[in-house]
């Protein structure tokens, strides 16, 4: 018994990384939720403003928002992108010993899951689970590539970096299941060209329009007159985001480069960490049945990583960054896995020592963190 267990440790790492997710939950809950909380607090009151759908929403059930609902909603979306993630891993791979490996490098790693806990609030997650419904749905109608691009508009009018972040894996994912999958023809081609348009709008509206129009302290009153406890004046010290511009926010970035570029090695090693991942995926590429669909993949992977290179010269949370480079990598496996393939491709393997070396340290690191590394 106990050399089976130790042949093939991952039913162990699972239940340890459940462990460590309720640590992480844990020490979230004793910090204050400053920019999360402040989102709760924005709304459209004084007209169409960035950042403030999140807020909007929360204003049409309470008038007064409680320092708690920041956990609450935070806490339903992670659990629904959870339960949505197992129900992707088990529509693309099943559940079983052998896809078990996959799932803990995935689902356990300290991008993923983990880090989501330790931003709880943050609107990071919101791109991520809209993008799994994608992968879920069906995908052979124009209904589809709407649906994507009405998440690509919520996801920009709850933060317009979401055009960086998660709108080109949308986007991936739209090419790969729709165009790739079912042809292109003239209709659905104007159709999403026309839709591309439309989110392309809404995110400089939103960039260069969408500022708050009234002076910071008249803002931030009204942000006291929606707060349950208004002497909690500490959970508004952000409030200059609605009004700083976009050149003042890349100076700031590029301040505080030469501090957190020191960084970069642990995230490199970081990634080097998920090498059985990121082997079994260029597998699944090559596998691929065409030539074009492959060489389409590879751009596709190349666009989602340049828009990060650009997040990453524009705003200076670059733990967070990473870590949704890292999820938006996973998901594309999944749509890849999709295509039709020439080969069968090899799983990681369960008792290969090295890859259960690897798992054993991604299950221990608890989160990658928000700005800087841990």
């Amino acid at each position: 018994m106990r050399a089976s267990v130790l042949q093939n440790p991952w039913r162990i790492l699972l239940a340890v990384n459940a462990a460590v997710i309720i640590g992480v939950f844990v020490h979230k809950i004793q910090l204050p939720p400053y920019v999360p909380y402040i989102h709760l607090l924005v709304d459209y009151h004084f007209g169409f403003i960035k950042r403030a759908l999140i807020g909007a929403i929360v204003a049409l059930f309470t008038a007064k928002v409680p320092v708690w609902l920041v956990f609450a909603l935070g806490g339903v979306t992670w659990l629904a992108t959870l339960a949505l993630f197992a129900k992707l891993f088990q529509k693309t791979f099943g559940f079983a010993a052998k896809t078990l490996p996959l799932f803990i490098f995935i689902a356990g790693s300290p991008f993923f899951l983990k880090n989501f806990m330790h931003t709880l609030g943050h609107f990071d997650i919101y791109g991520c689970a809209l993008a799994i419904i994608l992968l879920l749905m069906p995908a052979g109608s124009l209904l589809f590539v709407a649906t994507a691009a009405t998440f690509s508009i919520v996801l920009i009018l709850i933060h317009h970096i979401h055009l960086l972040m998660y709108v080109p894996t949308i986007i991936t994912i739209v090419v790969i299941r729709h165009y790739l999958a079912h042809g292109c023809n003239r209709t659905n081609v104007a159709f999403g060209v026309v839709a591309l348009l439309l989110v392309s709008a809404l995110f400089f509206a939103a960039q260069f329009v969408g500022t708050m129009p009234i002076p910071e302290a008249d803002f931030v009153a009204y942000l006291k007159s929606r707060m349950a406890d208004s002497s909690r004046t500490d959970l508004l010290q952000f409030s200059y985001i609605w009004y700083q511009p976009l050149a003042k926010e890349i100076a700031d970035t590029w301040g505080r480069l030469p501090h957190n570029i020191l960084g970069v090695p642990v995230f490199a090693l970081l990634i080097w960490l998920h090498m059985p991942v990121w082997r079994y995926f260029a597998n699944l590429i090559g596998a691929l049945a065409s030539d074009m669909q492959r060489r389409l993949v590879i751009a596709a992977l190349v666009a989602v990583s340049f828009a990060y290179l650009v997040m990453f010269a524009m705003v200076f949370d670059y733990s967070r960054w990473i870590s949704n480079w890292a999820v938006c990598m996973f998901l594309i496996l999944h749509a890849v896995k999709m295509l039709p393939a020439a080969r069968q491709v090899p799983l990681i393997p369960a008792d290969d020592r090295a890859t259960n070396i690897f798992g054993l340290i991604i299950t221990l690191i608890p989160r990658v963190g928000i700005v800087r590394p841990f």
